[in-house]
């Protein structure tokens, strides 16, 4: 049984250590997740992809958003004053979506929830990655 009606934590690699959302109410990790936040789920995640869709980024145009835990996607960012940052909580559960551009051996990353969309851009295995967007809802 999930909160958000989607089939996620049977197709979770993790799902041994968290035991799925009836075992951890809704707290994978021991972080949050989005689908158990939001009571309209599927409505959020199909705002998420017209808002992000209409943000009209060259090659990138979103089908689909998954749940995603924050450590998979939380890339650490180089910043122009030589550190590197990191955006996510590597506990909670994100919208989220890879996107290969086209012609090219880079992909987009798309992260979201209720308060911010996350666009980056990333070579091969999350290197050398570079924020496109990043934008309080």
């Amino acid at each position: 049984m999930t909160f958000c009606g989607d089939d996620c934590c049977r197709e979770c690699s993790k799902l041994s250590e968290c035991g799925g959302c009836e075992k951890c109410n809704g707290h994978p990790f021991g972080g949050s997740c989005i689908a158990e936040r939001n009571s309209n789920f599927q409505e959020l995640k199909s705002r998420l992809i017209v808002e992000i869709n209409h943000l009209k980024i060259d090659g990138l145009i979103v089908k689909d958003l998954f749940l995603l835990n924050g450590g998979y996607v939380n890339l650490e960012y180089p910043l122009t004053n030589g550190t590197t940052v990191k955006f996510l909580n590597k506990n909670d559960v994100y919208l989220g979506n890879q996107i290969e551009k086209e012609k090219s051996e880079r992909c987009y990353g798309v992260v979201a929830n209720e308060n911010f969309i996350l666009i980056c851009e990333y070579g091969c295995n999350g290197s050398e990655p570079e924020i496109i967007l990043y934008k309080r809802r």
